[in-house]
């Protein structure tokens, strides 16, 4: 079996990737589908557990805030954990807590056992992730690695997009327990086939844990995040509880690479940065999700407040994103290993691009055929360009450095993300405050103009990455 130090790793062929490979992506795909259905499923229930539990909507906000403050605080750690035990081990044990958290998720008698209960799936979540990626980077090499991420995101693309209309259903039949409970199945049948097909990993020297760069790290990151998620919900950036745990986080982040830099042993090697695919990568893979992960947030917005759609059919009108992802996410992959994760992100940027441009013109009376024609390119356009990016970050790096790669590259993913949808929700709800009927068309035109100038500069990053592969390829010998 190939493995990311392999020869391939030039772009111009594909060879084939062993069916072990294959089946080993689908059961760790377990761990991405109960990731995407869980967030989307808690997003439509809040209003009902907050009912049925009694709790206030600041109280009950923190059952999505606590589960995101708590996975980015475990993701510093993973490539640590990894190096110790093996990121297989680490990745069945991430996914046997996530299942037993959200039961107890479930069976919660409270608001303030919820919320505990929340946060501790979400430390299990922030190792699941990166652990799950680090173990296909590993097992599938260089001239497969594009193939099998893209592939493995089928499911997780899709199931945020199901996720209302399940969550809407289970409600109305059930209860609102049944949002955690569905976990239990899925994450069952994913450890029954873990223990048989993931590879467990080798335990390797991990080193001391540098308990300071640990504090550093956990203390700013999630400060960060929730910075910026404050930011959307007050819908400004210059709120007192936006700015300084914003600069307390930040300031944390910067004492804590600083000495990561100088250490012998880091917590997270952050010298990968020094390789020069990597590091135009990682800054790809920041801009880019922003640009797209944004999009996420605007959209069914759109359908709500502009087209005045209910969550459920927002959430079917955005199936038609999701499945123009799905079908193009195998293909992108294809193309990463042919040519290069680079030029095929640049070319689902700029099919980014043209797709918010389109919808910055769109009148208020949009033909709702039109939208979802849109809305599958958009869908397109993400494929080629979130997953090649992904791709191109972890084949710049050897075998044993894959743990600490994809815990940065989550990192960089997630903050970009939570970084562009506040910024374009405050500058959309800046935008409807005024009373006038045109306000909501002008706010969203001009949030689609924001974002169509972010996927610029997305696109810029992207030419970089670009560029450094070239230059990679022909400095190696023949």
């Amino acid at each position: 079996m190939k493995t990311a130090t392999d020869g391939g790793s030039r772009p111009g062929g594909t060879e084939p990737i062993p069916a072990a490979v294959w089946r080993t992506a689908i059961v760790l795909a377990a761990g991405s589908v109960m990731s995407g259905l869980d967030t989307s499923l808690v997003n439509v229930g809040m209003d009902a557990i907050g009912t049925k539990l009694g709790a206030s909507l600041a109280a009950t906000q923190w059952i999505n805030s606590g589960y995101l403050l708590a996975l980015a605080a475990a993701l510093p750690a993973c490539g640590w954990i990894s190096r110790r035990i093996g990121a297989g081990r680490l990745w069945l044990w991430a996914l046997l807590g996530f299942t037993i958290t959200s039961a107890l998720c479930a069976i919660a008698p409270g608001i303030g056992t919820l919320v505990f209960a929340r946060v501790l799936q979400g430390i299990t979540g922030g190792l699941l992730i990166p652990s799950g990626m680090a173990i296909l980077g590993q097992i599938a090499g260089r001239a497969g690695m594009g193939r099998v991420i893209a592939t493995s995101n089928v499911p997780a693309i899709l199931a945020p997009a199901i996720g209302p209309v399940v969550g809407a259903v289970l409600i109305a039949s059930l209860s609102w327990r049944w949002l955690f409970l569905i976990n239990a199945p899925i994450g069952v049948l994913g450890l029954v086939a873990g223990l048989r097909w993931v590879p467990r990993g080798e335990r390797g020297e991990a080193g001391r844990l540098d308990v300071l760069s640990l504090v550093l790290v956990v203390a700013g990151l999630p400060l960060t995040v929730f910075a910026i998620t404050e930011a959307t919900d007050r819908r400004s950036l210059v709120a007192t509880t936006v700015w300084i745990p914003l600069v307390a986080g930040l300031l944390a982040l910067g004492l804590f690479v600083r000495r990561s830099l100088r250490s012998a042993g880091p917590l997270m090697d952050l010298r990968l940065g020094r390789n020069r695919v990597f590091g135009s990568a990682s800054v790809a893979v920041f801009f880019t999700s922003s640009t797209l992960f944004g999009g996420l947030i605007v959209m069914p917005l759109y359908f709500q407040l502009q087209l005045e759609r209910d969550i459920v059919h927002a959430g079917l009108l955005l199936m038609a994103f999701s499945l123009g992802a799905a079908i193009t996410f195998p293909v992108a992959g294809s193309l990463n290993d042919r040519y290069g994760g680079g030029i095929v992100t640049v070319a689902g940027l700029v099919l980014s691009i043209a797709t918010t441009v389109s919808m910055a013109l769109l009148p208020a009376e949009a033909n709702l055929a039109l939208v979802e024609v849109i809305q599958a390119l958009r869908g397109i356009g993400m494929a080629l360009a979130g997953s090649p990016v992904v791709s191109a970050a972890l084949s710049a790096v050897d075998r044993h450095q894959m743990s600490d790669a994809s815990a940065q590259v989550n990192i960089l993913s997630r903050v970009g993300g939570a970084l562009g949808s506040a910024i374009f929700v405050v500058i959309l709800s800046s935008g409807m405050s005024a009373a006038a009927p045109e306000a909501a068309v002008d706010a969203f035109h001009r949030t689609f103009w924001l974002m169509a100038g972010a996927t610029v500069i997305a696109l810029a990053s992207a030419l970089w990455l670009t560029l450094e592969q070239r230059g990679t390829r022909v400095a190696e010998p023949i």
